[in-house]
């Protein structure tokens, strides 16, 4: 064989080789992309706008923005001492512990929502008790809250806790060596150098919250202004008026876009 059959040869045998992995991740690739440009397109009428605008619409995004910004408050708070702690300390059972703050992830979110709705029900174990106090919080704008809360929070601890686990221990004793007490080296320390998995842990988070559908609709049902956020008016609206579900499914879509930007860049200026 002369050397220009060759290489010939080679190139043929290169070119088809390439084709075994560009070929399936085309397809998988329209997959994706063609439901969503589907969506965009047919969405694009004359009434767009006046579906974006209406008052089911804006009462939905309304609340959707206001829940999951406080919902992800609330996570952050709460959640970035028990990801310091999850990263940095060593305790009995700490897997055990992981393992529940992880379960939400993989769960159904019908079945996050029956859990909550057993839980904090009227009838509920706890709601009983509630209710005897006056305290009600299924069906209310705060069950939304809690439903966001339950399955979007486990992103940002998960994200957090990395973030965490990642800082070089020496930095940690070296401050201890200097007299620094446990709360300097965590906000002079380790907040500064896992700020960016923090960051990218929040976007994900609301995300995650503005999108919640399935906890949401079985905890908090669905009330016009009190507790239906946009994945439940997108919902109801295609059955009552498919123009609005088009409308908000959009905007969720150009939101959630320019979340994940946000984590990419993020996330890019870390590596």
């Amino acid at each position: 064989m002369t050397r220009r059959q060759s290489t010939s040869r080679r190139i043929f045998s290169g070119g088809i080789s390439k084709w075994i992995f560009i070929l399936p991740s085309l397809i998988l690739l329209a997959f994706f992309a063609l439901p969503l440009f589907a969506l965009v397109y047919r969405s694009i009428e004359p009434d767009f706008f006046a579906n974006t605008l209406s008052r089911q619409a804006f009462q939905a995004l309304k609340l959707s923005l206001g829940t999951s910004s406080l919902s992800t408050m609330i996570t952050v708070l709460l959640g970035t001492p028990l990801a310091y702690l999850l990263a940095r300390w060593k305790f009995k059972f700490k897997s055990w512990l992981e393992l529940v703050i992880d379960l939400p992830i993989v769960l159904p979110p019908s079945v996050a929502g029956l859990a909550l709705l057993i839980a904090f029900g009227r009838r509920g174990i706890f709601g009983a008790y509630l209710s005897e106090i006056g305290i009600s919080i299924p069906f209310t704008t705060t069950a939304v809250i809690m439903a966001q809360l339950f399955v979007a929070a486990p992103l940002f601890i998960r994200s957090a806790r990395i973030g965490f686990a990642h800082v070089d221990k020496q930095l940690e004793e070296s401050a201890y060596v200097e007299g620094a007490n446990q709360w300097q080296v965590f906000y002079e320390i380790m907040l500064p150098i896992s700020a960016r998995a923090l960051a990218s842990g929040t976007i994900l988070t609301w995300t995650r919250a503005l999108g919640e559908f399935g906890a949401t609709i079985l905890f908090a049902g669905n009330l016009e202004g009190v507790t239906q956020t946009m994945p439940i008016a997108i919902y109801i609206g295609f059955e009552r008026d498919l123009g609005v579900a088009m409308a908000l499914s959009v905007v969720l879509i150009l939101v959630s876009v320019v979340l994940l930007i946000l984590t990419k860049k993020i996330d890019n200026e870390e590596e």
